[in-house]
């Protein structure tokens, strides 16, 4: 049995059957339990987990005025990119961020990040990111 991470996000979603083969197929995530009568999904890629729940189906939580996955980015750490990128080139699917190699500073070093944004089918933003290491700051 899967150890639950302290914070794992539930995202509503429109169709439950249309995400749980976007996150399976498309981006890799294994499925570790299910209520599909409820439209209810656990999955989990590497250590990183999600929850999706089927608006109208089950419980819900608040309105959402259709407006689903507005002002949210959720990182994902992944060993390697490039088979997510290779899916994604497989199935037409077009990243919302091209992959990019970017270097953010943290104290007086800098990490490094292989990475891309991919919208599911709700307009969520899942930021991919394999991480190239640190280097000292460098003077700008």
């Amino acid at each position: 049995m899967q150890t639950i991470n302290a914070l794992v996000p539930e995202l509503a979603v429109k169709s439950y059957r249309v995400s749980r083969n976007f996150y399976l197929t498309i981006l890799g995530f294994t499925l570790i339990y299910e209520r599909s009568e409820e439209g209810f999904g656990f999955f989990a890629l590497g250590a990183s987990q999600i929850m999706l729940d089927q608006i109208g189906l089950g419980r819900d939580f608040g309105d959402t005025d259709g407006q689903l996955g507005r002002g949210v980015n959720f990182q994902i750490g992944l060993d390697a990119l490039d088979p997510l990128l290779e899916r994604l080139k497989a199935n037409a699917i077009m990243p919302y961020l091209s992959p990019e190699t970017r270097w953010y500073r943290r104290d007086d070093v800098e990490i490094g990040q292989y990475q891309c944004v991919v919208a599911d089918p709700d307009g969520y933003l899942l930021r991919f990111v394999q991480v190239l290491g640190t280097r000292p700051v460098t003077a700008s």
